[in-house]
């Protein structure tokens, strides 16, 4: 199974755990959700579509190694099938990044453990692994390790740091991320409360609860009675608008809505805002708040910049770090996500953008057409610029020329 070929793969790598202190937060239980789960704030829409969105984002963004020179991908790199193809035998490379993504925002850390060839230590499988299943620590002598446990077996090794790679959410120790779930606890706690308070208020049948009086007493079980059978008929969607009958003088005195219950849906838009602001995406992606195509245009290039951006550095660090060789890293080779595929827009900004591009040289034919997955053509690796465009320290020497010539260019 893909778990267990994850902690068989290094003889350094077959010890059993070490005796050292587990790297935790000083505050931790300050940060503890209780009982806000991560299944419980995913059936929250707000907390949902976030996750949703930010994985989708990241999932769909192509990996390269590139020559850090030149800029060219070099697509038979050994690791280019790993990257584009097949990370492991289970999973596509969009899987395996939304999976691993998934594990940040919720957990707080993505692991990916690295299968190395056992001959020449090159990475043939990256296996994403859930963030409750690895804790990273210190051994006596300071060095840290990763210690796995298989979530089918249970059984624990012991993985060297650069055997696995860890993207981290925010951290205060830069060694154990923080997962926005517990950090946007009492916000998520209120929105979780109020679903509850929404379920019960529809599953009433909407209506706020009432009072049934009569001008006799009765004996405390024929209340409870009266309550049940009342609550038997008229309680619940399916018994709405079912017509009541009341007998010995009853009267049916219902309790308005307060002003506070009409503001109920006001209140909940502000929540899905405070949410929306803890995970960095920008409402309009989660279908709330103001639209217009001016704005969520700029709203988008924000959430690249603000959001996605700082995600991405992390991924292209640690992944050229521990997935190149030393001697690869010295040459100049990266491992680099491009981010174009989101920041492509709308096909006459793209095209308006591209041009502009061209013109001033720092694009060619081809290098547009490879941002737009078209393959090269032939002359097209040429670079052009309008002759309009001269340096300064040139202008004066090419005013003069152009003066000898009677003013043509």
């Amino acid at each position: 199974m893909i778990f267990d070929r994850a902690v068989n793969h290094k003889a350094s790598n077959q010890a059993r755990a070490p005796s050292g202190t587990t790297l935790t937060l000083s505050d931790a239980a300050s940060w503890d959700t209780g009982t806000i789960s991560e299944s419980k704030s995913m059936k929250l829409s707000a907390v949902n579509a976030c996750v949703e969105v930010l994985s989708n984002t990241i999932s769909k963004l192509p990996v390269y190694v590139i020559d850090g020179n030149t800029k060219a991908k070099l697509k038979n790199h050994p690791l280019a099938h790993l990257l584009s193809v097949r990370p492991n035998e289970a999973m596509t490379p969009s899987v395996a990044k939304k999976l691993t993504h998934c594990n940040i925002l919720l957990g707080g850390n993505g692991y990916q453990i690295i299968v190395r060839d056992s001959i020449n230590a090159r990475p043939r499988e990256l296996i994403p692994v859930p963030y409750y299943s690895i804790e990273p620590f210190f051994d006596t002598s300071g060095k840290l390790w990763y210690l796995y446990t298989n979530p089918r077996t249970g059984e624990m090794r012991r993985l060297n740091q650069f055997d696995v790679l860890h993207y981290k959410a925010y951290s205060e120790d830069g060694i154990t991320g923080i997962s926005v779930l517990t950090r946007a606890q009492e916000t998520i706690s209120t929105a979780r409360a109020a679903q509850r308070y929404e379920n019960k208020f529809y599953s009433m049948n909407a209506q706020p609860s009432g009072v049934l009086t009569i001008d006799t007493s009765l004996a405390k079980e024929a209340k409870d009675k009266v309550r049940a059978e009342w609550e038997r008929i008229h309680s619940g969607v399916d018994n709405s608008f079912r017509t009541a009958v009341l007998d010995l003088g009853m009267k049916y005195q219902p309790i308005s809505i307060s002003n506070k219950d009409a503001q109920f849906i006001e209140s909940k838009a502000v929540t899905v805002e405070d949410i929306s602001r803890f995970f960095g995406v920008p409402l309009y992606k989660l279908g709330a708040g103001k639209q217009s195509y001016d704005s969520n245009e700029q709203n988008g290039i924000e959430y690249i910049s603000g959001t996605i951006h700082p995600y991405i550095s992390q991924y292209e660090e640690e992944d050229s770090y521990k997935l190149l060789f030393e001697s690869e890293l010295s040459r100049g080779m990266w491992i680099k996500r491009n981010m174009m595929a989101e920041l492509r827009g709308d096909s006459e900004s793209r095209g308006s953008w591209y041009r502009n591009m061209r013109e001033i040289g720092a694009f060619s034919v081809n290098d547009i057409r490879d941002l737009e997955d078209m393959p090269d053509v032939e002359g097209g690796d040429a670079r052009y610029a309008s002759l309009n465009y001269v340096p300064l320290d040139q202008f004066a020497q090419l005013s003069e020329k152009r003066a000898e010539n009677g003013g043509k260019k």
